[in-house]
């Protein structure tokens, strides 16, 4: 989805001896060491003085900014009782070009490498951002562009800047512009798909069944979403899991993609955008198929064997492969699939349990929830089966341990999105691909079950 709602985003100023393409970090390296970057709060530059809602504005701006450098891995932020200069007092360039412009030598002095000043105006119901990223040591200007937007998009608007820095420094956007969608009973009632940005902010319900609504997964253009609902058919005066996409920026109802009787679940869009991977029961074993969205065809990927279960379809990014869950070997294991040949790998054996399998963007990882000893935690391996990592564990209050579930990947690849339950309700956690630096997404009384992490919305 395009931010459609930005007014302006324009390239105003650039230093000529920035390199294009130049790699400050380098994301591999970004969780061994990290920069020291400066973040001043942004000044206010309007014409007339800010009231404090033009400040509440500006304060939440700010705090998106530095709660996506923070969350990156990429950076130490630096302490403002650290700052040498009053950057109230100064200008957003440097001085001597700006009479009133800030010193490099105040912050080199205090060891950062990269510096951000920004500052903001409100006129009428537009926010204007205007934002310099300098690389310090050098003494270089690396992006310098403003933005504006309507004030309700304020934090889109934020998630844009930091998305455009981090590529700036890295060679890859970020992920802050990106949406999760995931089922959760938030009216207390009903379980309902509903849509998030990736920080857990602006909060959307997306489906009003008034029912049990599960597995929601976004469409490679991040414009639609499709989930599992249990309709009710009133010719059988009965409930069946039947299949939709619905479009997140219509107020149009869902679409009905597939009602056969028994299971329509579990879907997930290839890459091309026209076709679907579902898991149907219509042979009366769960098994996956292939539906075209224009033509309306079924082509079954899976066949058993012996009435075994192939389900949680997962295509990955680069079209080629399918990873899922079966039980073709015994109890649920993660095997893949190669399309073009239909010839099929086993890649996890240990555990009781392994099941919900996701691909990471460069279609290299998978990750899946695996069940030992009474419990889920999330694991990583490549896509042969090698190489597996545990990412996750944690114990609940009462000192038992937590289940940790429903992985997804971020835009970027740097990310896991779960669910677990240690705080007595499934909340929204992430932890990046090592294991490390895990962060609660969610602070709140609901329950929230297999998240899908969009890609980048711009």
């Amino acid at each position: 989805m395009k931010l459609i709602t930005l007014l302006l985003l324009t390239l105003f100023y650039t230093f000529a001896e920035s390199k294009a393409g130049q790699i400050y970090i380098s994301v591999g390296k970004g969780t061994v060491k990290k920069s020291l970057l400066a973040l001043p709060n942004f000044k206010y530059f309007g014409s007339t003085k800010a009231s404090k809602a033009n400040l509440r504005v500006g304060t939440e701006l700010y705090q998106t900014i530095k709660n996506d450098f923070d969350v990156s891995t990429l950076f130490t932020l630096i302490s403002p009782d650290a700052f040498l200069e009053d950057s109230s007092k100064k200008g957003l360039k440097p001085y001597p070009n700006d009479p009133v412009g800030f010193k490099f030598s105040n912050w080199s002095a205090i060891s950062a490498e990269f510096l951000i000043k920004g500052g903001y105006k409100v006129v009428g119901n537009n926010l204007t951002l205007e934002a310099y990223l300098y690389y310090v040591p050098q003494a270089k200007l690396i992006l310098g562009r403003s933005y504006t937007a309507s004030q309700s998009k304020v934090r889109t608007l934020g998630h844009k800047f930091a998305n455009d820095a981090v590529e700036a420094l890295t060679g890859t956007s970020g992920m802050y512009n990106s949406k999760i969608a995931v089922t959760a009973n938030r009216n207390g009632k009903y379980k309902e798909i509903y849509t998030m940005d990736w920080d857990g902010h602006n909060i959307q319900r997306l489906t009003s069944h008034k029912n049990l609504s599960i597995s929601p997964t976004w469409s490679p253009d991040g414009k639609k979403v499709a989930y599992t609902s249990w309709a009710y058919h009133p010719k059988a005066k009965t409930r069946n899991a039947d299949l939709f996409i619905k479009d997140v920026s219509s107020t149009a109802q869902a679409k009905l993609i597939s009602y056969r009787k028994g299971i329509n679940s579990g879907a997930n869009f290839h890459p091309n955008g026209r076709d679907l991977f579902l898991t149907l029961s219509k042979s009366g074993n769960a098994d996956i198929y292939r539906k075209n969205l224009s033509s309306g065809k079924t082509t079954r990927i899976t066949r058993g064997p012996r009435g075994s279960m192939n389900v949680e379809p997962a295509i990955s990014p680069n079209g080629k492969m399918l990873a899922f869950s079966s039980t073709r070997g015994g109890p649920p294991m993660v095997y893949v699939m190669t399309l073009s040949t239909g010839s099929i790998k086993r890649i996890t054996y240990a555990g009781k349990y392994n099941a919900t399998p996701t691909w990471s963007p460069d279609s290299k990882k998978i990750a899946f929830a695996g069940y030992d000893k009474g419990h889920f935690d999330i694991f990583i391996m490549d896509s042969k089966g090698y190489g597996l990592t545990r990412l996750t564990s944690a114990k609940k209050a009462n000192g038992r341990t937590a289940d940790n579930e429903s992985p997804t990947f971020s835009p970027d690849g740097r990310f896991v999105m779960f669910t677990s339950n240690r705080t007595g309700t499934n909340q929204l956690y992430i932890v990046d691909t090592k294991g490390n630096n895990e962060r609660r997404i969610t602070y709140d009384k609901f329950h929230y079950e297999k998240p899908s992490w969009s890609k980048v919305l711009e």
